[in-house]
C-alpha cells in the first residue's frame, strides 16, 4: 500500500501499518559534510514545490503529495509538508508564525497516531527550525526567510541520511557473507544495493511474505537470495553471518521498534552469537523508553491464514514489537555508527 493514503474504512488496521516508509534527524558539520557526499539528486525544495499560497492550504494535502514521491520516506514528506507551511504563511509575527507551524506540526501527528518515525519527524523539525530567534533580526521577513533556508536544509540532508548509511555500513558486508533480513526496508535495501554495486560476493535470506519484495529487488541485481519462513529462522541461522533489519523507531534505551518478528529474530542471533545490525535514519530517534511490549501505541495488521476463523477465537495483528538493546549489535545512522548505549546521548543532543 505504499504510496497511498491508508484507507480509514476499517479502523481496526491502523494508518501505521498501511503506509509504513521512513523517518527524520538535525544538522551537525558532520553529518552535513557526509549528506552533501551523497550526491543522489533530490526532489526539488517545498518552496519550489509549493506555489498556491492562498489561504486553501492543507498540511495534510502538501503531506500526501509528497508522500506520493517514490523514493521519499514519510517522515521526510511530513518535513517537506511543515517546511511548506512556513513559505505560504501569512503570519506578521515570529508568534504567530510559530504557533501556525506547531498547529501543522501537530495536525501531522495527529493523521496516524502509531507511527514513531511521524511524531519524531515532526517534533525534531520543530526543534531544529524554531532555534532561530527573531532577536537575531531586524525584521520578520528576515527570520522568515531564515527559517525557511534552515527548513530546506533539514529536509535535504534528511532524505540523503538513507545513501549516508549505505556507505557507512560497507566495512561491514564481507565477501562470501550471508545476510539474513526481516521484512522489507529502505535503507537496508540501500545497504545491500550499494554491496552489490561494488562488486562484493555475499547472499541474503530473506523472510517469507514480508521479505518477497526485497527479495524480488536483489534478483533483479543479480544477488543470490533465498526466502524463509518465519518459523524457520532458528533453523537457517547456523548458515547466518549477521542479520541487517531496519527500525519504525530508534527509543531511549538503544533499543528499536520494528515490524513483528524483529524480536524473535533478534533472541536467536544473539543466543547463536550472530550480530545484530540496525540501519535507521536519525530522525526515527524518538523519545519513548518501552519498558515490555506492552508499553507500545497498538499498531495492527491485517492476518490472513488462508480459511475462515472461527469467531470465538482470537488472533494476534499486532503490527511490531519492541527489541531491547541487549540484543542489538550496532546502529547504522546517518549520525555514525553507534552502539546501543550512544544512543540515549546522541537523542539528548537532538532534542537540546
Amino acid at each position: 500500500m505504499e504510496g497511498e493514503a491508508p484507507s480509514m474504512e476499517n479502523p481496526k488496521i491502523s494508518a501505521y501499518y498501511q503506509t509504513r516508509l521512513a523517518h527524520f534527524g538535525v544538522v551537525s558539520t558532520e553529518w552535513l559534510a557526509q549528506a552533501q557526499s551523497a550526491t543522489k539528486p533530490i526532489p526539488s525544495s517545498s518552496t519550489d514545490a509549493y506555489t498556491d499560497k492562498d489561504a486553501n492550504f492543507s498540511v495534510i494535502d502538501e503531506f500526501n503529495r509528497w508522500r506520493n514521491h517514490p523514493d521519499l520516506a514519510e517522515a521526510v514528506a511530513a518535513i517537506r509538508a511543515l517546511a511548506a507551511v512556513i513559505s505560504s504563511s501569512k503570519a506578521s509575527t515570529m508568534m504567530q508564525l510559530e504557533i501556525e507551524l506547531k498547529n501543522a506540526s501537530d495536525t501531522l501527528k495527529a493523521w496516524d497516531t502509531t507511527s514513531i518515525s511521524l511524531t519524531a519527524a515532526s517534533d525534531l523539525f520543530m526543534r531544529y527550525v524554531t532555534r532561530t530567534s527573531a532577536l537575531e533580526f531586524e525584521d520578520f521577513n528576515s527570520a522568515k526567510a531564515r527559517l525557511i533556508e534552515r527548513a530546506d536544509k533539514f529536509g535535504e540532508i534528511s532524505y540523503k541520511a538513507r545513501k549516508v548509511i549505505g556507505m557507512l555500513s560497507q566495512d561491514f558486508i564481507f565477501d562470501g557473507c550471508t545476510i539474513l533480513v526481516h521484512g522489507f526496508s529502505r535503507v537496508v535495501f540501500e545497504v545491500l544495493k550499494l554491496a552489490a554495486h561494488n562488486k562484493k560476493r555475499f547472499r541474503v535470506f530473506c523472510t517469507d511474505r514480508t521479505g518477497l519484495r526485497l527479495s524480488n529487488e536483489l534478483a533483479k541485481l543479480d544477488v543470490p537470495v533465498k526466502l524463509v519462513i518465519d518459523s524457520a529462522v532458528a533453523y537457517t541461522m547456523d548458515d547466518v553471518d549477521m542479520v541487517f533489519v531496519g527500525a519504525d523507531g530508534v527509543v531511549e534505551s538503544g533499543g528499536i521498534i520494528n515490524m513483528m518478528g524483529t524480536y524473535q529474530i533478534a533472541l536467536v542471533a544473539k543466543s547463536m552469537n550472530k550480530p545484530v545490525y540496525v540501519a535507521a535514519e536519525s530522525y526515527k530517534f524518538a523519545r519513548h523508553y518501552p519498558l515490555d511490549q506492552k508499553d507500545l501505541a497498538p499498531a495492527l495488521r491485517p492476518v490472513d491464514f488462508g480459511v475462515p476463523i472461527p469467531s470465538k477465537v482470537e488472533v494476534e495483528c499486532s503490527a511490531r514489537d519492541y527489541t531491547p538493546p541487549q540484543y542489538l549489535t550496532l546502529l547504522f545512522t546517518d549520525l555514525g555508527v553507534l552502539t546501543p548505549s550512544v544512543v540515549s546521548d546522541e537523542l539528548i543532543q537532538l532534542y537540546l
